[in-house]
């Protein structure tokens, strides 16, 4: 195979093998009841220097509950996998818990372009669906997929893309690396407690994000029981062998909103939008996350009963995703 051309940005090592032999360490088969509180799953499973992704975004189904978690526990070093988003990024560089990111998606606001500038973030661009792409041939057990995309733009120097001479037909096809995360953090509408997991309406890379990543901590609007999944077995999107812990987190994607479920808090989005555009993150943080030990504490003290009826109310669609 003869490479042609190649980006210039560094990417995760490339390791099927080594992964799958992780996965046959780590992973057991056996029903184990893994709930965990927010506190307990970032704290086992995120560590300093891990590659992260996540699943949709602040502002939709996104696992809010843990990013918040993240930014309260201080941790550092982190690479991003920033498809579709760039609030949870905005927040995670703000508060200097991410210094890479591989982007598909991405809007500079003064929070990430001072850590440009003062020389604490890497960017290496990609697209959405090549980044997701990636994961999809972590979550196969590939060293890589070829793409219709990305070779011939300015974006293809800046990644791990390598442009190849296709051995079937001679002509030129670009190449991009699997990728298999450290972490994934996933927000869902059911799981029930050993992991089995369905997510309703619209998703970008749930399964794939899940498959392909060595640690998955599952949070979820609904812990149900397990006969009801079997009940129903394809409404399972994410298997109880991929996960490593679940999270019972009612409102866990609020300021977003959770599909069916309750619609987003308009005025804390624009908040939160503002906060990283205007290199106020610290301050959004003080606000929203440090005074609080939990999540839940802060959603009792800071946003109320009255207010979370409220966005339930606006989410009007709400039974036509349950059995």
């Amino acid at each position: 195979m003869r490479i042609l051309a190649e980006g210039t940005a560094p990417y995760l090592p490339v390791d099927p093998d080594g992964f799958r032999e992780y996965v046959r360490e780590h992973k057991s088969r056996a029903l184990e009841p893994k709930l965990l509180s927010a506190q307990e799953a970032v704290a086992r499973f995120v560590a300093d220097g891990d590659y992260l992704v996540y699943d949709c975004n602040y502002l939709q189904r996104g696992p809010s509950i843990l990013i918040r978690e993240i930014i309260r526990q201080r941790k550092r070093d982190l690479w991003l996998c920033g498809k579709f988003t760039y609030v949870d990024v905005g927040l995670l560089i703000g508060a200097e818990c991410a210094t890479k990111v591989d982007c598909g998606f991405f809007y500079q606001g003064k929070a990430i372009d001072r850590a440009i500038d003062e020389g604490r973030l890497e960017i290496y661009e990609y697209s959405n669906v090549v980044m997701t792409l990636r994961l999809q041939a972590g979550a196969m057990g590939l060293p890589f997929l070829p793409v219709r995309s990305l070779g011939g733009t300015d974006g293809f120097s800046q990644s791990g893309a390598k442009l190849i001479e296709d051995p079937y037909t001679g002509q030129p096809i670009t190449i991009v690396p699997a990728l298999n995360p450290d972490v994934a953090l996933i927000h869902v509408h059911q799981a029930d407690q050993y992991g089995n997991a369905r997510v309703f309406g619209t998703g970008i890379a749930h399964e794939e994000s899940a498959l392909a990543s060595k640690k998955v901590i599952i949070t979820a609007e609904e812990i149900i029981d397990t006969e009801e999944i079997r009940s129903d077995p394809g409404r399972t999107s994410i298997p109880y062998y991929a996960v490593d812990a679940v999270v019972h987190a009612p409102f866990g994607a609020y300021p977003g909103t959770c599909q069916g479920y309750y619609g987003s808090d308009t005025a804390h989005v624009i908040e939160c939008f503002g906060a990283v555009s205007r290199d106020g993150v610290a301050q959004y943080a003080e606000k929203w996350i440090s005074p609080f030990a939990t999540d839940q504490e802060m959603l009792d003290k800071l946003v109320g009963e009255e207010k979370l009826s409220q966005l339930r109310a606006n989410e009007t669609i709400t039974e036509g995703y349950r059995p």
